[in-house]
């Protein structure tokens, strides 16, 4: 049994696991804080000595742009040299990669219980996947099969703009414009998104300042607690939906579209009975054709340190 080294790492948290490449699954899965003395190198070393595990190969997926050798963290302070961080650790190969890049990964290698249906007819993977997901900011991806090998392609689409559609939405956006002036889709769709949208509807409707959290205005709409985070969810369920319709269309994603992140999850049940899939499907002309799309919510736990596992095995065949 060959046990491949995998590693998610965000600005906040690191999580390491093996990878068995026979029957794909993760094992001695551990999550660690990163603080301003974290070493990289030395987080990975204590790791391995848990595990008591002899690597040779490791996939690090990371949340920021992977260009060249020399890699910077974009929330911490971490930063180091691809070759340096191999010979030092002794591995005969290391690939490092976006961390969306590992989520989109992930779905090749994603079972029926790890995903929840919203609509849409069987996946044709002879078509394009899009994968998005909504967590710290708002990630964005696409895969292919080729006849070999599953092509992830990467980029920056959170930070496109998001169409407003209503009066009231029209409201929304001048509203953040005041204090962002460029207002991308990942203002609207993340946890920071969340945030800035019940804000936003206080300005509007010249209530009293009030400082929630994600989880608190979300807890709030779920339990009838506040009309303002009732709205604010309603309309984060409205973008989620007009923003994967966008993707869908795009690549006439016929393989599916799949919403990954911390932030959906919470509130599927909520997510299923909303307007999502009206504004997923809503796109004119071409609706007939996102009709027939399905979306998916990824609810597997790990899917950035599963998606590193399903690259690496590729990168080292």
């Amino acid at each position: 049994m060959e046990q491949l080294l995998v590693a998610d790492i965000g600005g906040t948290n690191a999580r390491f696991a093996l990878f068995d490449k026979s029957n794909k699954t993760l094992s001695n899965i551990e999550k660690f804080t990163i603080n301003d003395d974290t070493c990289l190198k030395q987080l990975i070393e204590n790791y391995l000595k848990t595990c008591e595990a002899n690597i040779d190969y490791a996939c690090l997926a990371l949340a920021c742009p992977i260009e060249g050798d020399h890699v910077t963290m974009t929330n911490n302070h971490i930063e180091f040299s691809r070759r340096e961080l191999q010979s030092a650790l002794q591995l005969k190969h290391l690939s490092v990669i976006n961390d969306f890049t590992a989520v989109a990964m992930s779905v090749p290698a994603l079972r029926a219980e790890d995903v929840k249906k919203i609509g849409g007819d069987k996946p044709d993977t002879h078509y394009p996947i899009a994968i998005y997901g909504a967590g710290t900011g708002l990630g964005v991806a696409h895969l292919l099969k080729t006849e070999k090998r599953w092509l992830s392609l990467s980029g920056e689409g959170g930070h496109v703009e998001l169409p407003m559609t209503t009066p009231q939405e029209d409201q929304l956006l001048d509203t953040l414009r005041k204090k962002f002036t460029r207002v991308s889709a990942e203002r609207f769709l993340s946890g920071n998104g969340l945030i800035n949208i019940y804000q936003a509807l206080l300005e509007i409707n010249h209530a009293d300042k009030s400082e929630l959290s994600p989880s608190e205005i979300v807890d709030n709409a779920l339990n009838d607690r506040c009309p303002l985070c009732q709205q604010t969810l309603k309309l984060f369920c409205t973008f989620m939906g007009r923003f994967g319709g966008n993707l869908a269309l795009t690549m006439n994603t016929k393989g599916g579209v799949y919403i990954a992140g911390g932030i959906v999850p919470r509130f599927i049940d909520y997510l299923m009975q909303s307007e999502f899939r009206h504004h997923f499907e809503n796109k004119g002309r071409m609706s007939y054709l996102l009709k027939t799309i399905p979306v998916y919510v990824i609810v597997h736990p790990d899917p950035g340190l599963l998606g590193a596992g399903m690259y690496l095995m590729q990168d080292i065949a």
